[in-house]
């Protein structure tokens, strides 16, 4: 009896130790015990796990294979083996899996016939197969696949905004990989960023407004709800519209900027604003617009005309604007092609794509239909009860499921008064163009 309490005692002790490591470091717990045996249980069942996948291919083999022979006077039947050719279940060819930070990714030998998009229809079947939380799948080179998985979500709690360090660099979340969502205005000059009420469409704006808000650009508000978004950013913003017809009138100011700027680049000989020298190299702005379909959308035909014109001006901007400092950051709850073609104009013009939890299949559709439509699926399997989380198409031309930092409205308020200092004058702004480049 004892030796049993002894045993129990020490079973006990070993969980405690084992949950303790699991909760307090679980990076170290991963990889000295959780992955050698991921990564084994992995392997050992590739084969079954292929053949429920549909993943396998028939193919001729010689084999052993018991066949009948003769009858004995009992009846019953003898069989022999026989070595004859036969058609067996193929699997493809799994490389060791390795670890990750939050998982664990392998490569696959396609077989013939399969191409990446057979592995990422029954992407959930080898999630569920393998008792993880997803699986990505990517192709580096024709006739290899990679499955990474990752074991947990690594959405669920994300750590606090840190401070940009970069020009036009902000560090808004964190992406399902673990790595930081950037957004990077010199690399992604557009974005469109969708989602319903409550999504977390509005925090993300706000973690912009504090990083770009110690950075000396400046930032332009198009508030369409009125100005009750981006008013209380007011001592931040070179300038903030509030109806469409200061939002036309804002407009024709960007557009005549741009062309202003056209001319000192040409004068330079520069491509772009970047290749400016410094004493005369305009501030870059980036444009905030807040709902975005306001601008489109159309109550009587005498609204026609100026819907049009703004509808131009703005898709001018998205088109020139980065090589001469413009950037734009699109938001809305709806974006869709009924708003018109301008809309999908704009789109066409937007490589960054942010899609939180939306109302209608459209928006989504929208927003990342002409990138791939796993992205669409997983936008459209976003729950209510995780604000923040949004599917992201950006630079390296992935996409991946991220969550912004949680920023609250007066964090971002206190970052405009902050740096008020640092907001030029609209006025400031577009007398800034000199009229001759100074000698080197």
């Amino acid at each position: 009896m004892s030796d049993l309490l002894t045993l129990l005692g020490v079973s006990a002790a070993i969980a405690a130790g084992l949950w303790a490591w699991h909760h307090w470091h679980y990076r170290s717990f991963w990889l000295v015990l959780g992955y050698p045996l991921a990564a084994f249980s992995v392997w050992a069942t590739w084969r079954k796990v292929a053949l429920g996948c549909g993943l396998t291919k028939k193919r001729q083999r010689f084999w052993f294979t018991t066949v009948p022979g003769l009858v004995a006077s009992t009846g019953v039947v003898r069989v022999k083996r026989k070595f004859q050719r036969i058609a067996v279940d193929t699997r493809p060819f799994m490389w060791l899996p390795m670890p990750t930070r939050h998982g664990w990714r392998v490569t696959i030998h396609t077989l013939e016939g399969q191409i990446p998009a057979d592995y990422a229809e029954v992407a959930e079947r080898l999630a569920h197969s393998w008792g993880v939380h997803a699986v990505r799948v990517s192709s580096p080179r024709p006739g290899r696949v990679v499955l990474a998985t990752t074991m947990r979500d690594p959405l669920v709690k994300v750590a606090d905004l840190p401070a940009s360090t970069e020009l036009l660099k902000v560090t808004v979340g964190k992406l399902e990989t673990g790595g930081p969502w950037t957004i990077d205005f010199t690399t992604v000059p557009h974005w469109i960023n969708a989602g319903a009420t409550q999504s977390g469409k509005s925090n993300l704006a706000n973690a912009l407004i504090v990083g770009l808000a110690p950075q000396p650009v400046a930032l332009v508000g198009f508030d369409l709800k009125g100005g009750v978004e981006f008013t209380p950013y007011a001592p931040r913003l070179s300038a903030l519209a509030t109806t469409r017809t200061e939002c036309a009138t804002l407009l024709d100011d960007l557009v005549t900027l741009m062309a202003d700027r056209m001319g000192v680049c040409r004068m330079a000989g520069a491509r772009n604003i970047w290749q400016l020298p410094p004493a005369v190299r305009p501030v870059p702005i980036v444009v905030l617009v807040d709902e975005l379909a306001e601008l489109y959308l159309m109550a009587d035909k005498s609204e026609k005309d100026e819907i049009a014109k703004t509808s131009t001006a703005l898709l001018r901007v998205a088109q020139l604007g980065r090589a001469f400092g413009i950037y734009l950051f699109c938001c809305g709850q709806r974006i869709g092609s009924d708003l018109g073609p301008g809309v999908t104009a704009l789109r066409a013009q937007c490589s960054g794509r942010i899609c939180h939890r939306v109302n209608d299949p459209e928006t989504a559709t929208m927003t990342l239909g002409d990138l791939d439509p796993a992205a669409l699926v997983s936008a459209r399997a976003i729950p209510a009860e995780t604000p923040g989380v949004a599917i992201v198409a950006g630079q390296d031309g992935q996409w991946y499921r991220a969550r912004s930092f949680y920023v609250t409205e007066q964090a971002a308020e206190h970052a405009a008064r902050t740096h008020a200092h640092l907001a030029p004058s609209w006025d400031e702004v577009m007398a800034a163009q000199p009229h001759e480049i100074p000698a080197a």
